[in-house]
């Protein structure tokens, strides 16, 4: 008995460390594979002067980050000031401890599974941490002492708080099409047909809400520099800055992870290994985000709110009314 938690508590570890180290240097990355997108779509050529085609452009980008000084205002509130990165950068890491990447290999005749824990209410731990997200910017914001810091973290907190109700009422048809809070349950599910298929209106739904929740264009209204600097970041520099760029690029890749396991079957798929279906997905959805932010123009903060509260809402109510009655219609 004892031997067996041994073992079971070294795969997690391992399993914690293999996933961490590939997060962070995909993360880091994903800032090359954006700007060099960037660049060509808007007819430029991106990074290329720091080893070739520019790879070596994450390493350059570390080094400048540790070595800047790293600054705090005067009349700021230093704990919360120092603090508030870390919480942004520590909750975007915490929510991929749930998210299953493959169906699972065997190790020494003992079977492991490719999810670091399958917790029985996943989702709801992942929509806890994304609320705890919100004290990061909000305290940022805050505690910088700055006018520009301050509405940027009023911003943020407004524009995650309102985002947060559609964004977890268009999971509810997923639950109850899957009947588990479970990631791993809910990618089972869809061992026969995504729920992309059956679930569309969801899907728009989630996509919009979160995109808005991890404050990409169009919607990143609490950094927009012509307005406000840099927003609830602006006083920020060093590794500290880096922590709240590093979120935002972890959060992308766990958004795309988590519209794989809900709405496009996880790691299902033919002919290929499991874990390369799962991650041609969260590619693909990584790319669309990408391009979503070469393409669209930043909407205005009333526009934001107003989506949020009288359309996104009312519709994902109104689809879990008729998703509901079908589910019990078909039962």
């Amino acid at each position: 008995m004892l031997l067996e938690w041994i073992l079971g508590f070294v795969f997690l570890i391992v399993k914690l460390t293999i996933v961490l180290i590939i997060l962070l240097t995909v993360a880091a990355y994903l800032v090359w594979v954006e700007r060099k997108l960037l660049g060509r779509i808007q007819a430029r050529y991106g990074p290329n002067r720091a080893g070739e085609f520019g790879l070596l452009q994450p390493l350059a980008d570390l080094v400048k980050l540790i070595t800047k000084e790293d600054t705090v205002p005067q009349e700021a509130n230093k704990g919360i000031f120092l603090l508030a990165p870390g919480v942004v950068g520590l909750m975007a890491l915490l929510i991929f401890a749930v998210v299953p990447f493959g169906s699972g290999v065997t190790l020494w005749g003992r079977s492991i599974p490719l999810v670091i824990t399958d917790l029985n209410v996943g989702l709801l731990f992942i929509l806890a941490l994304s609320s705890i997200s919100v004290y990061g910017i909000a305290l940022g914001g805050w505690a910088s002492n700055s006018k520009y810091s301050l509405l940027g973290g009023i911003r943020g907190a407004a524009q995650m708080i309102s985002y947060e109700v559609p964004m977890g009422l268009s999971l509810v048809p997923v639950v109850m099409l899957a009947r588990s809070f479970s990631l791993v349950e809910i990618t089972n599910a869809q061992s026969a047909r995504p729920f992309i298929f059956v679930q569309p209106v969801s899907f728009i739904l989630f996509l919009i809400a979160a995109l808005a929740e991890i404050k990409r264009i169009p919607f990143d209204l609490p950094e927009a520099e012509n307005e406000l600097g840099a927003g609830y970041h602006t006083e920020y520099s060093g590794m500290r800055f880096g922590l709240f760029f590093l979120g935002e690029y972890i959060t992308m890749i766990i958004l795309g992870s988590l519209i794989a396991v809900f709405f496009l079957g996880g790691w299902h798929g033919p002919l290929l290994p499991p874990i390369i279906w799962f991650l041609l997905k969260v590619g693909i959805i990584v790319f669309t985000l990408i391009w979503f932010r070469a393409t669209f123009p930043r909407i205005r903060y009333d526009q934001l709110m107003n989506t949020g509260w009288k359309v996104l809402i009312p519709i994902a109510l109104l689809n879990i009314v008729v998703t509901g009655a079908l589910v019990l219609g078909t039962s």
